[in-house]
């Protein structure tokens, strides 16, 4: 599967798995985990946070608890943000809540792989700038004019949304490997029914 946009990375992390929801921001050091393994804090930032969550636990809670009111716009966003201009509007103010109240740097740096990646360094409170990379993206998304390009899986039983890059723009999917088989597979069982 290709690399999606880095907010709708984060928007599948509120996922449902065979009926039941699934949260993958169930604490705070879930979310520092995720944000880790997607390139928005390397590993001495995230190890500080952590460091900074013990010491600070009200503001991690707080900090969580922020993540997922952006995580629940953004979902509307994708889901009906393409149609509803309620919606539009009302996720505008939420990134603009966020892009206004961080401060900090935003900086290029190297990777190990000798890629590059945009990061945003918060000033003052550590927990204010994390969700700040995602905020941009969903950002970028609206700017580059990428949400009529956006799609929730059409697998009733999958919440995912990806961002259909296909020429014709009918890419129903999230990944074929797994909704896209599971529907070919429904789809021959009922032709060769008796």
């Amino acid at each position: 599967m290709d690399r999606e946009r880095l907010w709708l990375e984060f928007v599948n992390t509120d996922d449902t798995r065979r009926g039941e929801r699934v949260d993958s921001m169930r604490d705070f050091a879930a979310l520092v985990r995720w944000l880790e393994t997607h390139g928005v804090l390397d590993a001495e930032r995230a190890a500080g946070i952590r460091r900074r969550a013990e010491q600070q636990p009200a503001g991690a809670s707080a900090a969580l608890a922020d993540a997922r009111r952006i995580r629940a716009a953004l979902r509307a966003l994708a889901e009906r943000g393409a149609h509803e201009t309620r919606v539009r509007a009302d996720v505008l103010a939420e990134l603009n809540r966020v892009l206004g109240r961080s401060a900090g740097t935003r900086r290029v740096e190297a990777r190990d792989d000798a890629t590059f990646v945009r990061a945003f360094v918060p000033g003052g409170d550590a927990f204010a700038g994390l969700v700040m990379p995602i905020v941009e993206s969903a950002a970028d998304a609206l700017v580059l004019g990428e949400l009529a390009r956006v799609r929730r899986c059409a697998d009733p039983r999958c919440s995912h949304v990806f961002l259909d890059g296909t020429k014709n723009g009918r890419r129903r999917w999230c990944d074929m490997r797994t909704c896209g088989n599971r529907a070919k597979a429904a789809r021959h069982r009922i032709k060769v029914r008796p």
